[in-house]
Order: C-alpha cells, then sequence, then structure tokens
C-alpha cells in the first residue's frame, strides 16, 4: 500500500497574491471558457507573456469536449490583457491525428519564444516544441513519440545543446499504474533529441508516492538552476473532491536546485512541498481539488520570484518569494 501523507503544507517562504485569488479565471477571458489554468510565462521584450490552457463545454461526468490555449499580456505579471481569440487550436496544428492541444509552457532563448505544449493524439499523448515570434502563429518544430508530455526547456543552451526536462508514462512497463519520473534530453537543434537520462524518480521525493514531473522551465542563478516541479500523491480514501465522481490525488509544487554546467545534478531538493493546496481557490469547488500545478517562474531585478500556478484544474493563481529565501531551503538539502 502506498504511504499517505494527510498533512502537507506549503512553506512560510512562499507569500500568495491576495491570499490565494486567482490572477486569471473564466470570467476574464472573452470567448467561450471553463477552466484556465496550467498556464506558461515569461518576460519578453519588456512584457510578461501569459500562454494558459482553457478548458470548456464540460460533459457533467469527467471530461471537457473542447480545449485550447489562450494568450495574455500583461505590464506588472499581474493584470492581464487576455486576447480576444485563442493562441493555439488543434486546428491550428494542421494534423488530423490530433485531438487537443493543452499545457504550454512559454521559455525565450536567443531572442525567441518558445512553447512547449503537450497533444492528445489518436494514437498516444506526445510532447510538441514550437516557436513563435509575433504570438499570432507557431511554427512547430518536433513532437515526441508517445507517451511523453510535461516539457520545459532550460532558457540557454549548456554545453553547446538544448536542453528538456520531460515526463514519459511507461504505464505497461511499470505494472499498469502510475508511477512517472523526470527525465532530461539533449538536442543540438531543437529538432532531433536524445541523450535521455533519469533526473529524479518518484521515490527521491518524500511527500509523493504517484508521481512527478517538470513544472516552469528553470530559472538561472549563481547557485544553480533553480527549478520547480510538480508531485503527486493518491489517497484511496478521498472521495469526491471535485466535478468528478471521484478524485483521489493531490498535486504540489516541488523545488529544487541544479548543477549549472551539469544539470543531470541535482545539488538540492526541499524535502517538503514548496506549495500544498491549502487556499478556498485550491482545495474547494474546483474541477479537480488539491491541485497546485507550477507552469512559470519569473525572477525580478529586485530578487522577487514570480511563480505562476494552476489551482484545481479550473483557475490560474500566483505567489512570490525571495530568491534568498528559496535558496535558503535547499541549502544542505
Amino acid at each position: 500500500m502506498a504511504k499517505m501523507f494527510p498533512e502537507l503544507r506549503s512553506s512560510s517562504v512562499i507569500t500568495r497574491y491576495h491570499g490565494g485569488e486567482p490572477i486569471l479565471s473564466k470570467k476574464d477571458i472573452p470567448y467561450e471558457a471553463d477552466c484556465i489554468f496550467n498556464a506558461g510565462v515569461v518576460k519578453f521584450n519588456g512584457r510578461y507573456v501569459m500562454a494558459f490552457r482553457n478548458d470548456y463545454q464540460f460533459d457533467g461526468v469527467g471530461a471537457f469536449g473542447k480545449c485550447v490555449i489562450g494568450l495574455a499580456f500583461s505590464q506588472d505579471g499581474i493584470h492581464w490583457d487576455v486576447q480576444d481569440k485563442p493562441f493555439l487550436t488543434v486546428e491550428d496544428l494542421h494534423d488530423p491525428d490530433v485531438t487537443k492541444v493543452y499545457d504550454p509552457r512559454l521559455i525565450a532563448i536567443e531572442g525567441r519564444c518558445y512553447l512547449c505544449f503537450a497533444v492528445d493524439t489518436k494514437h498516444g499523448l506526445r510532447g510538441g516544441i514550437g516557436v513563435t515570434d509575433d504570438f499570432e502563429h507557431v511554427e512547430v518544430l518536433s513532437l515526441t513519440v508517445p507517451d511523453n508530455r510535461n516539457m520545459v526547456l532550460f532558457p540557454e543552451k549548456i554545453d553547446g545543446k538544448y536542453v528538456r526536462l520531460e515526463r514519459p508514462f511507461p504505464v505497461y512497463s511499470r505494472g499498469g499504474i502510475d508511477r512517472f519520473d523526470i527525465l532530461m534530453s539533449k538536442s543540438p537543434d531543437l529538432v532531433y533529441w536524445g541523450e535521455s537520462q533519469l533526473l529524479m524518480g518518484v521515490e527521491d521525493v518524500p511527500y509523493a508516492n504517484d508521481k512527478i514531473g517538470p513544472g516552469a522551465p528553470p530559472v538561472k542563478t549563481e547557485a544553480g538552476w533553480l527549478t520547480l516541479f510538480h508531485t503527486v500523491d493518491i489517497d484511496r480514501t478521498r472521495g469526491k473532491n471535485g466535478w468528478e465522481e471521484r478524485w483521489q490525488k493531490r498535486y504540489c509544487a516541488g523545488l529544487m536546485l541544479l548543477d549549472l554546467k551539469d544539470p543531470s545534478k541535482i545539488i538540492g531538493m526541499y524535502k517538503e512541498p514548496l506549495i500544498a493546496p491549502e487556499t478556498e481557490y485550491e482545495v474547494e469547488g474546483g474541477f479537480r481539488t488539491n491541485v497546485i500545478f507550477p507552469g512559470g517562474m519569473i525572477l525580478e531585478d529586485d530578487g522577487t520570484v514570480k511563480i505562476y500556478y494552476g489551482a484545481s484544474d479550473t483557475v490560474e493563481c500566483m505567489a512570490t518569494a525571495r530568491l534568498e529565501d528559496l535558496l535558503g531551503l535547499l541549502e544542505g538539502r
């Protein structure tokens, strides 16, 4: 039986925006929307850019009929101007095998803005990488083989190669159960990927018993690559917990530090959740309650770190912390 973790709390170094109120929800979207969450956020050419997931047309059981990626801009990273049409849809990909596009992550590399995203296809889940220069069109550079997603790129080449974190889905070889870990791959051109290796397993995280995966793209600091990840613990005694008949999982945000020259080396990991679901928007009333999913992290010039996360698969929220405090959590760990 999997170990249970009944009490998980956020670190005291974290401050939620307005006590946990969302910075973006369906009421802010000028087109059909139900759940706005799992956004990627980047600071690019002097403004903040957010690409968010929008699920809508709920079937009343456990699925949504439509899903698109929306786009918003901001001058302060808090108040957002949502564009009047979706940024990326299934139709934009021009691939008859693709049935859904979702979970965007944004990163700026050498003056261009890159988008990592997930797609459901008729033959499995795949992770995509695209690039945009105008936020009007996305050029898809690569798609993984099934089943892989939750990919994030490092903001610069390391030892001459692009690097990404990813979460494959080895269900068949893991006995038909969730047991997903974080892997790292490298590429000379963002198209062809290899040199894949395990970065961290579920067993390495004291408060996870189900799966882990990448969160926001890593941020470069003098101490190392500051890296968010998501964790999942499952408790079979949990009941409804949302719009579905049953939801037994809890998602938290974790924090680790990777070596600057060799990011395959974990040089620090906080042994407790950085952010655990606690506020009303995180534990009540959402589609899937008790969910924190980090998708964006920005280090400001004054040392403030903005962390963007989806809450309960329903709204997008933000928290802040001081860089020195986050690094302090990782000292000696």
